[in-house]
């Protein structure tokens, strides 16, 4: 029997494809091979940079008698999670009927037809106390498929009734949650963090930036710093001097062993530094403070010298693995200096471009290099886009989940691809003033409505303004894996994953979150931005009711919806949006998307320090080429006496012109 991954797309599938076991990757074809041979499936769900997949893969999946008893007794499935994302939510939700603490790798031992009977993550080579090892667990497994068939596919059965049950009472129902909803999940929050070394709770610590998020941007009294902004700006200082960021090139590490942020694991993730590039840029944005700005501009110097490929796209992560003299240890590389570096070769990277991650990076590119004033920072967000648009976005609208080196992963494209890349284009078009991104998030948005019944999206005004409101592998996957059926407005136009979907196991809308933005709220709060941005109620209803659909879990467990609680106070909340219009280029060539010539810098650098709402940088002839695509907020925008001219708004009810800074309001 032969292993199948030498070609695939993933290079966590590809540092498999020498093992003695045979492995399959994510298709029909194993499923078919288990029916024809009568045997069990081994879903073995891993990622590049997951420390515990390596040690396992090294453990067992590398020795030759166990694959040969895997070979025998199984057919087994390898799965990358960040190209498979659908494939992993359905199994982490299976999972979590057979053990407590979920993580990677996730081992499910599922049946022919896809139903999960048993699930556990890492397993040892050899049995230690209270865990069995991996050479038991299969015999175990091998034992009751062949002994107890009837009680195993009762028990697998019973697991799929239960999630659909589960599935089937999650419908769209409920009320945004309004202001003091919002309150009493604030002050929850604040009592969960660590007053010694910030965060929550004790070890292992996570960043959980989307909580971060929803902490700065709560509202507070006028001219102070409300509770909830100071903590996350405690935890963001302490963060930033922690162990957990590397001083060299400036990254953050996944998350930490000890509760100081120390014995960090370390890998990089894409979407972990991208999220807090944009944290820290608020923070600077609030507080003009230089620890906010140094951590911002080294985060950013490692999006944009470390994970940014030739080709314009980014990484997915830096292992935290490497060769250092000889030896192969997690982390050695990062306790060298910047010269020692230079003499050892760097963790490797995985460069998988995906197209949600992408778009979190591309947003905080873009801002950042707004407020900063760095044109390097939104020159890499543009690059970032044009090679989306160019390689992942494709005639019809469809878009590709995964891409390496040019060649193109067949799985499908999710709702975190549309909504992420959306942000990340409606954001770059206001730093640059350039509306074919916007039309093409626009585009994307459009696509996920596309089969919505206008009758289950409620008229915005029709909403009111308030409602009722660790293990072996240690894990940030702290949203629950689930599925919200009924009125979700949003879908991936792609579908469900195919297998998925035709062994009836596919996940609705799944609406897990925790280390970054589900797939809704991402989609979300990009229609919202077009909302704002072209007075189409059509996408604030669509928000609204999305949100109003997570709100009672999110309410429940706020450590694993920071984003969904961030964007419902958006939404309850007033929204400032405010555009500023200078000076047309002039010369030849000259058109909508020309850059922005020197302007007065005054009235800039104020704008460049509002964190909060909608902000819009463009030229009079960028306002109009917005305005005739359709983008309401910019109609009739010009330069007064050919000088920088602000329209500061507030829910599209609009204030007068103004040039001086002076008269700008405070955000």
């Amino acid at each position: 029997m032969s292993n199948h991954l030498a070609d695939a797309i993933s290079p966590y599938l590809r540092s498999h494809a020498d093992n003695p076991v045979a492995w399959f990757g994510w298709g029909s074809e194993a499923f078919v091979e288990a029916r024809l041979r009568d045997l069990p499936v081994l879903v073995s769900i891993g990622y590049s940079t997951c420390h515990w997949c390596h040690v396992m893969a090294r453990e067992s999946f590398s020795d030759p008698e166990l694959a040969d008893y895997l070979n025998r007794h199984f057919v087994s499935i390898k799965v990358d999670r960040e190209e498979h994302p659908e494939v992993d939510a359905s199994y982490l939700a299976a999972a979590s009927a057979f053990v407590g603490g979920l993580g990677w790798p996730l081992n499910v031992f599922v049946t022919p037809d896809g139903q999960a009977f048993y699930a556990g993550t890492y397993f040892p080579p050899l049995p230690l106390p209270g865990h069995p090892s991996f050479r038991q667990v299969l015999e175990a497994v091998t034992d009751a498929w062949t002994n107890r068939r009837a009680e195993v596919t009762a028990s697998a059965s019973l697991v799929a009734e239960t999630l659909a049950a589960a599935a089937a009472r999650q419908g769209a129902g409920g009320a945004l949650p309004g202001p003091a909803a919002l309150d009493r999940v604030q002050a929850e929050l604040v009592g969960l963090e660590d007053p010694r070394f910030g965060g929550f709770g004790g070890a292992p610590k996570f960043p959980v930036a989307p909580v971060l998020g929803f902490l700065l941007g709560r509202p507070g009294v006028v001219g102070q710093v409300p509770e909830a902004q100071a903590l996350a700006l405690r935890t963001l200082k302490r963060m930033g001097a922690s162990p957990l960021r590397d001083p060299v090139e400036g990254g953050f590490f996944r998350y930490a062993v000890n509760r100081d942020w120390s014995d960090p694991h370390y890998e990089r993730m894409l979407y972990d530094n991208a999220q807090l590039l944009d944290l820290y840029t608020q923070a600077w944005q609030l507080t003009g403070e230089k620890w906010a700005q140094t951590v911002a501009e080294g985060v950013a110097g490692f999006l944009t010298t470390v994970l940014r490929l030739p080709g314009g796209g980014f990484a997915s992560a830096q292992d935290s693995e490497s060769t250092v003299a000889g030896r192969r240890v997690e982390g050695l590389y990062y306790t060298l200096d910047e010269d020692a570096r230079r003499q050892e070769e760097p963790p490797a990277l995985d460069e998988k471009v995906l197209t949600g991650w992408n778009g979190l990076a591309i947003r905080a590119l873009a801002r950042a290099g707004f407020a900063l004033a760095d044109p390097d920072l939104t020159t890499a967000a543009a690059r970032a886009a044009d090679h989306l648009l160019t390689r992942h976005l494709r005639w019809d609208g469809s878009l590709v989940r995964a891409s390496i080196a040019g060649r193109t992963s067949a799985a499908q494209a999710t709702l975190e691809d549309f909504g992420m890349c959306a942000q990340g284009l409606l954001e770059l078009a206001l730093a640059t003033g350039e509306v074919r991104y916007a039309t093409a998030a626009r585009r994307l948005i459009d696509g996920t409505l596309g089969g919505t019944d206008a009758k289950t999206v409620p008229s915005a005004t029709d909403i009111p303004g308030s409602g009722t409101p660790g293990t072996n592998a240690p894990t940030d996957a702290a949203g629950t894996a689930g599925t919200v059926a009924g009125g979700m407005p949003f879908r991936a136009p792609d579908g469900p994953d195919p297998v998925l979907a035709a062994q009836g196991l596919a996940l609705d809308v799944d609406p897990s979150e925790g280390a970054y933005p589900s797939g809704i709220t991402a989609t979300a709060e990009a229609a919202n931005l077009l909302y704002l941005l072209t007075a189409d109620d059509r996408y604030r209803a669509a928000a609204v009711a999305a949100m109003a659909a997570l709100a009672e879990r999110a309410l429940e467990r706020p450590l694993a919806f920071g984003a969904a609680l961030r964007l419902s106070g958006i939404l309850t909340g007033p929204v400032e949006q405010l555009v500023v219009v200078g000076a047309d280029v002039v010369g030849p060539g000259a058109g909508p998307d020309a850059a922005a010539p020197e302007q007065p810098a005054a009235l800039l650098d104020a704008v460049r320090r509002r964190g909060s709402g909608l902000v819009a940088s463009v030229t009079e002839v960028q306002a109009q080429a917005f305005a005739d695509a359709g983008f309401e907020l910019f109609r009739g925008r010009v330069a007064h006496q050919g000088l920088p001219t602000a329209y500061l708004c507030r829910d599209f009810v609009c204030r007068l012109p103004v040039t001086d800074p002076a008269d700008l309001p405070m955000a």
